[in-house]
């Protein structure tokens, strides 16, 4: 069994425009699905969404409802079984921790971590991200939470904290639009982690604020996943630099069946 190395490097931004139709059609996987994090929807995928499109890849979104961990990987693995062939799972923020349980679908030919969590069996993000606390963890208030016990981010923090790098009127509407999370899904251990099986890759956010950028360092070597780090980049990576993040998903489309554990 070959051990993978995971790497750092930068994808050049125009990696996409570069490429001709005969690349396309050398894609051998060609569907994509996207799963967004916590306190945000699946709309903010579009840039990337718009960018896959144009390469003919079959794309579609999960609209996870955040009201707990089980309900939110259903959701995944309800898209999942709409796929009609292998197919590319991306996780976002803490739809990295759905990715890790719903990629075991046998669908699921390979993970892309986005600015994400991925935990080991029995592990929950909230404690991983307590050994090494964010900006966000260090900043007192920013968490808010209702009488029922969903959370959600400080819209007036939001965002400095979330989206800095996105133009500060779609950063505010995001704030304004917040899907609010149950708190306990942040703290569900995880009952798979299918980065033991799957061939993964991961994108650094460099400035992030949410996750701590050593974090998603830590979980990508982890799972031996190459990934590039994006220097600066927000939370919002994918967002505000969607020629990166779809240039990872395409090579992974491109690689996944090639790569064994």
């Amino acid at each position: 069994m070959p051990t993978r190395r995971a790497t750092a490097a930068l994808i050049p931004a125009a990696v996409l425009a570069l490429a001709g139709p005969a690349a396309a059609q050398a894609i051998p996987i060609r569907n994509v699905v996207l799963v967004h994090g916590a306190w945000v929807d699946g709309s903010g995928w579009k840039p990337v969404y718009e960018l896959l499109r144009r390469r003919d890849l079959n794309v579609s979104m999960v609209q996870e409802p955040e009201t707990s961990f089980r309900a939110d990987v259903d959701a995944a693995r309800r898209v999942l079984d709409m796929q009609n062939g292998p197919t590319i799972l991306v996780g976002h923020s803490y739809g990295g921790s759905i990715v890790t349980e719903a990629g075991v679908h046998p669908k699921v030919a390979g993970l892309v971590y986005i600015a994400a969590h991925a935990p080991d069996v029995g592990e929950d993000e909230a404690a991983l991200g307590r050994r090494m606390p964010s900006v966000l963890a260090r900043t007192e208030g920013a968490i808010k939470r209702t009488p029922d016990g969903y959370t959600y981010l400080d819209p007036e923090l939001f965002p400095r904290l979330f989206a800095p790098d996105l133009p500060r009127e779609r950063a505010e509407f995001v704030a304004r639009s917040q899907v609010f999370a149950k708190a306990e899904v942040f703290s569900t251990p995880l009952t798979e982690a299918a980065w033991k099986t799957k061939p993964s890759w991961g994108i650094v956010a460099g400035n992030d604020q949410i996750i701590n950028p050593d974090l998603e360092r830590f979980y990508y070597e982890r799972a031996g996943a190459p990934f590039i780090v994006i220097p600066g980049a927000s939370h919002s990576v994918y967002e505000s630099h969607p020629v990166q993040v779809a240039a990872v998903i395409e090579e992974a489309a491109r690689k996944a069946l090639e790569r064994t554990r």
